[in-house]
Formats: structure tokens, C-alpha cells, sequence
């Protein structure tokens, strides 16, 4: 395998970096201001200002697969991700911003033309944005057998609506007022033998009657305005029965579609901000002086800087790797590969953004550096992404397949 980058990302590569330099990085402030204040529920205006300079730049729709009109594989897309996550909000600039290029995605794989032109049409011009409606309160989401809302055929009449109840909470991007549309998933059929076949996911319209967005949800304190993570109760929602998405109890099926994609965005973002972190943490140490000589100079903090650059370039490798292997053996072969890295990533990022949080004293827990609040953002990943434990979980009874087959395999191939 290799991961040289090919000449077309190269250029790529050149031209964000130059996009950020000159428009991202200069308006941080901008940005800062507007969410920080009085209409932070509103849109960013600086965003909206960029959004035409980055299409001009051809620096649209990076995300969009090879497999749906776009030009990059994921492994082409993976080192422009992990430049444009160095700031936060960036992403948004090119149209590439969570959950926008998974739901996006979901569409246009899973989604009938009628559907993808009156919702993924618009979310691929930038015009509106969408949210992802999957975890509840009341269960343990993290096993998503669990879910609770029901998404029941009309009876009678001519049975082409679904009636939605339930209530749905880390809703993220459904506070922006640009949000028009949500993916939700909920049980079609309850008592189907198959626990995996009991979910389905449907289009619902914002503002179809009996949606409520109940109140948003702050991530160690921060509201993430205007993006928001909202609780949202459907009650007695109706949508046309077109408006699912693949079929009837094939929601674990896109489930898994959409989350190998969309999960990797993170992880890139994610390095992005771990290299940020690291690139502050090396200015700072060698700018203040404690005990009669540079924080650089300290063992401890030169330790801390040679394992972060070790954990991040490790991290990007299996980063890597995992693309590679999604673009030539597909999603569902690379399986446990994007489940290392769901693990590997937000962990490391977190344990960079810490180190230098620490090295940057009391202002590291400030908002003055940015660093508090990209601490929370990779530590909230490590239940977004799904927990630590699922993706454990599964990592180990891959394993222990994978190695029982070549112990088995070793055992009929000995002669008698």
C-alpha cells in the first residue's frame, strides 16, 4: 500500500492551506465574537462570507465519493479533512461539516430521486442543513436495538403515511435555523424476530407538524451555538411512506453505510486538532520560563511533545490505512480498521489537547486558546462516534475470529 499523495491532492492540499492562511485562521476572532454574543443562535456571518470565496477556490464538496459524483476517494479526501479540522468550525466554509456529509451521503445512497432532489440537493448547494436523529434519553443508546421511537404504517385509509412518536436527544446541527430537514431512525416493526431488522430510518421535514425541539444540550458548557445539540420530541408526526429511506427495516443497514464514512470525517478532523493543539503547546513551552529555564526545556514537557508527535503520525497512518481499505475492499471488510480508529483517534487528540491545556497553565482551561473547548469536542467524540467500549467490543471478537480461522487453517494444513 501506499499513501503517497498523488499529484491532484497535492495541489488540493496547497490551495486549502492557502485558503486557510489568508480567510480561516485571520476571522477566528470574527467567529468567536458572533457566537459569544446575543445572536450566537443565529448564522455566522463570517461563514457565510467565505462559503462563496471556497467554491470559487474549487474547494466545495470536498467529501463527496468517487461512487456519487465526486472526485476523491476517502483516502484522497483524508489529509484535506485533517486540515480544514484544525479550526472547528472550518469545515462549514467548504461544505463538508458534520452531519451534514453523512446525511448527504445517506441521501444520495439510500434515498429515492424525489427525495434527493428536494432535500440533498439544497444540503449540496449549501442553502440548508440537516440533523441526524438516532440517540434517545430514555435508553441506552449505545445499543441501538434499544430504540424506543415508533414509526407506525396508518392504519386504514390508504396506509401510505407513517405516524412518528418519540423523543430524540444530541441532535447536533438541528439549532441552526438553516436545519430544514432531519434522517430519523425509529422501529417499524417492534416484534420482528431479527433485532436488526426491527429499525427503519426516514426523511422528516423540520417543520412538520408535531416536531418540538424541547432545548439544547451544552457539551461541558459550551451550547456549540449556532449548531446546537438538541432534545427534539416527534409527536404524532406524519410523513409519506416514500419518505423512507432503502426500506422497511433496513435501518442498521444504512446504519452501518453511513457511519464508516461519516465516523472517518471525525477521526481526520480530529488530527487536525490534535495537530493545532501540539503546534500551541511547542509556542508556549518555549515562551515561558519556570524553575530558571524554558517550559521546554523541562524533561517532562519535552517527553509529552515527542509522544504526541509519535501518537498523532501512528494515529494518521491507521487513519490511513482504514481509507485505503475502504476505497478497495469496501466499508464492510475495513470494519474493524475504522472501529481502531473511532478508539484511536478522539483518544489521542484528547490526550494531546491535555498535555498542552497543561502546558499553557490557567489559561489552558480558558477560552482564550481554544484549547478547552476542542477538548470537549474530541472527548464528547468518544460517545458520538460510539462508545470506547462497542468499538472494543467488536475490535476483540473480530480478533479472536480472524486468529481461531488462521490457528484452524494451520491445524488442516499439518500433514497426518
Amino acid at each position: 500500500m501506499s499513501f503517497e499523495y498523488t499529484p491532484k491532492v497535492q495541489e488540493l492540499r496547497k490551495k486549502l492551506t492557502a485558503f486557510m492562511n489568508e480567510h480561516v485562521y485571520p476571522n477566528e476572532r470574527k467567529w468567536e465574537a458572533h457566537v459569544r454574543s446575543e445572536r450566537r443562535w443565529e448564522v455566522v456571518p463570517i461563514i457565510e462570507e467565505l462559503k462563496p470565496k471556497a467554491r470559487a477556490a474549487g474547494l466545495w464538496n470536498l467529501w463527496r465519493p468517487k461512487t456519487h459524483g465526486g472526485e476523491l476517494t476517502n483516502l484522497e479526501y483524508a489529509p484535506l479533512c485533517e486540515i480544514m479540522g484544525r479550526v472547528h468550525w472550518a469545515p462549514e466554509v467548504f461544505n463538508c461539516s458534520a452531519p451534514d456529509t453523512g446525511n448527504m451521503e445517506t441521501l444520495l445512497k439510500y434515498g429515492s430521486p424525489e427525495l434527493i432532489k428536494q432535500w440533498c440537493e439544497p444540503l449540496l448547494e449549501g442553502k440548508i442543513r440537516s440533523a441526524f436523529l438516532m440517540t434517545e434519553p430514555g435508553v441506552a443508546s449505545s445499543d441501538a436495538t434499544n430504540i424506543q421511537t415508533r414509526i407506525v404504517r396508518e392504519k386504514g385509509g390508504s396506509g401510505n403515511e407513517y405516524v412518528i412518536n418519540g423523543t430524540k436527544w444530541w441532535s447536533s446541527g438541528a439549532g441552526d435555523p438553516r436545519c430544514k430537514v432531519y434522517i430519523v431512525m425509529g422501529k417499524t416493526d417492534p416484534d420482528n424476530p431479527s433485532r436488526h431488522k426491527q429499525q427503519s430510518m426516514v426523511v422528516v421535514p423540520a417543520d412538520a407538524p408535531g416536531v418540538k425541539v424541547l432545548r439544547h444540550l451544552p457539551v461541558f458548557g459550551y451550547d456549540d451555538a449556532p449548531h446546537g445539540h438538541m432534545e427534539i420530541a416527534l409527536k404524532n408526526v406524519r410523513i409519506p411512506t416514500s419518505n423512507v429511506l432503502l426500506g422497511e427495516g433496513r435501518g442498521f443497514e444504512i446504519a452501518q453505510g453511513r457511519l464508516g464514512p461519516g465516523r472517518i470525517h471525525h477521526c481526520m478532523r480530529l488530527l487536525g486538532q490534535a495537530e493545532m493543539a501540539l503546534e500551541k503547546m511547542c509556542k508556549r513551552a518555549t515562551k515561558r520560563v519556570a524553575f530558571g529555564r524554558p517550559v521546554a526545556d523541562q524533561g517532562v514537557t519535552r517527553e509529552r511533545i515527542a509522544e504526541a508527535r509519535i501518537m498523532i503520525d501512528s494515529t494518521r497512518f491507521l487513519v490511513l490505512n482504514a481509507a485505503w481499505m475502504m476505497d478497495t475492499v469496501g466499508n464492510k471488510a475495513a470494519k474493524k480498521e475504522i472501529a481502531m480508529i473511532k478508539v484511536l483517534a478522539p483518544n489521542v487528540a484528547c490526550k494531546v489537547i491535555d498535555w498542552a491545556m497543561q502546558v499553557h497553565g490557567g489559561g489552558g482551561v480558558s477560552d482564550d486558546f481554544g484549547l478547552a473547548h476542542a477538548y470537549a469536542e474530541a472527548r464528547a467524540l468518544r460517545f458520538a462516534d460510539g462508545p470506547d467500549e462497542v468499538h472494543r467490543n467488536q475490535i476483540a471478537k473480530l480478533e479472536i475470529g480472524e486468529q481461531t480461522s488462521i490457528a484452524e487453517a494451520l491445524v488442516k494444513a499439518k500433514p497426518a
